[in-house]
């Protein structure tokens, strides 16, 4: 691989940090190991080394999507700050091309004393970016940040919220060749967040990507590659699922060894499964028909996985476009009675209606939607155009058109959600969006049963069975 294929080169990476039991041992430790070189004495140390990265290789291809798991005090932070130059390696070498931008942590670059509007303009010249330029794209960070008057205050009057949000919306505007993201998106309501994930979806497709995130979930929807850090050093680098269930697999081990348990875990090559060993006396499965309408006992009986839906606000959403011919007026979700609601349970009968006005005349119109979790990744979604393939609607200007859609609310883990919707006209392979509305309606989905997985669905039953001694 050429080097000119390279975004990043890391070789034996290392950073040492000098650790003081107390202030006065600073100043023996820059005067007396010199003095005792003079008389012979070479081994006077008043400090203990303490690596945050020690001997850490990789490279990293231009275009390449890359996560850095591991955790806290793995040397995550340690590494992205080395690579954006604001540390200096204690040893090896790293190389990197073109501009780079980053969020690491909450201000960083920032003077707290300045404007949101001065940091804008501070940000963008420590980027390489001319005044003039940045005054062209101001109005542009301002609507993708959508503080408000608050880019008149001081940062330091900032929540960590407004923080991302205009570092983010700096970032988006210095066109990186790389762009790194430490822990960034895991501030900031949904909204915004969904705004962040298309954004950074789009940057996938011309630049570099690396993402440092706990959250485990949001690294395999986003990465090509991990990077598992363990103690300052690299543990394993190759294709994400493989690094992320390696390294949860070991931390399992590592809880439960703390506990005095001892767990047996299986692990292959890194693209295989870490299925850890189960014994079980016996399972059995209930043989009888599963009704139509299943009902989990413990969605009805617990109160559990309680979701509070949003009112739909047409001047408050993600962003929208579409040609125009109809308009998406409003958006709700309803209860079994048919009545709008704002709090639903996972595993319930709801509807999602979608209502839309007419202002040129519309053949075949198609309704559709997507439910997507925080980052969003879509979970599931439907349109209306098989249903009236056959028999396609037609409607004139100034008619209003009224779409309902009919599921079983899926169980959820806790968080936040939201839902794209649409209005397109045409066929399933042809169509034409009208209006499509991004996070149109937002719920929030708490006290889950459900520990893991994307959604959860209502059991018809779970059995336990025992046979022999």
């Amino acid at each position: 691989m050429s080097s000119e294929d390279l975004t990043i080169a890391v070789d034996s990476l290392g950073k040492k940090y000098n650790i003081y039991a107390k202030p006065a041992d600073r100043l023996k430790q820059m005067l007396l190991p010199k003095l005792g070189h003079v008389v012979g004495k070479h081994d006077l140390s008043y400090h203990e080394e303490f690596w945050a990265l020690r001997n850490v290789s990789f490279n990293v291809k231009r275009g390449e999507t890359v996560g850095i798991i591991g955790r806290n005090g793995s040397g995550k932070s340690t590494l992205l700050q080395l690579i954006c130059g604001t540390l200096h390696p204690s040893e090896g070498s790293l190389k990197t091309s073109g501009r780079i931008a980053a969020l690491l942590e909450l201000g960083a670059g920032f003077n707290p004393e300045f404007t949101g509007e001065e940091n804008v303009y501070l940000s963008g010249l420590l980027y390489g970016i001319p005044e003039n330029e940045l005054r062209k794209r101001f109005d542009s960070i301002l609507a993708f940040a959508d503080i408000g008057d608050f880019i008149k205050q001081p940062v330091k009057t900032y929540s960590s919220g407004m923080y991302v949000r205009l570092a983010f919306a700096i970032a988006a505007h210095v066109d990186a060749d790389t762009l790194v993201i430490d822990e960034a998106l895991s501030v900031g309501d949904v909204r915004f967040t969904q705004k962040c994930m298309r954004f950074m979806r789009e940057f996938q497709r011309r630049g570099t990507l690396l993402f440092v995130s706990h959250d485990t979930v949001a690294v395999t929807n986003l990465c090509d590659r991990a990077i598992w850090l363990d103690g300052g050093r690299l543990m394993l680098d190759g294709a994400t699922r493989g690094v992320v269930e390696h390294y949860l697999a070991a931390q399992h081990v590592a809880d439960r060894t703390v506990l005095g348990d001892t767990v047996a875990i299986k692990l292959t090559d890194a693209s295989a499964s870490a299925n850890e060993s189960l014994v079980v006396e016996g399972v059995g499965r209930s043989s009888g028909e599963i009704p139509r309408d299943v009902v989990d006992t413990r969605v009805k009986l617990l109160q559990n996985n309680k979701i509070e839906v949003f009112d739909f606000d047409p001047e408050k959403h993600g962003s929208e476009f579409g040609a125009g011919a109809a308009s998406i007026t409003d958006v709700r979700i309803l209860g079994e009675d048919g009545k709008s609601c704002n709090m639903v349970l996972g595993g319930e009968a709801v509807s999602l209606e979608i209502e839309a006005s007419v202002l040129r005349s519309l053949n075949a119109p198609i309704f559709g939607f997507y439910v997507k979790d925080r980052l969003g990744q879509r979970l599931f979604g439907d349109n209306s155009y098989l249903t009236y393939r056959e028999q396609p609607v037609s409607a004139n200007a100034g008619a209003r058109l009224q779409a309902r859609f009919q599921f079983r609310m899926p169980i959820l883990p806790s968080g936040d959600y939201s839902i794209d919707v649409a209005l397109a006209s045409g066929s399933q392979d042809d169509h034409t969006h009208q209006h499509w509305i991004h996070d149109a309606l937002i719920f929030k989905a708490s006290e889950s049963t459900m520990r893991h997985g994307l959604v959860g669905i209502p059991m018809h039953s779970i059995e336990i069975l025992q046979s022999g001694a």
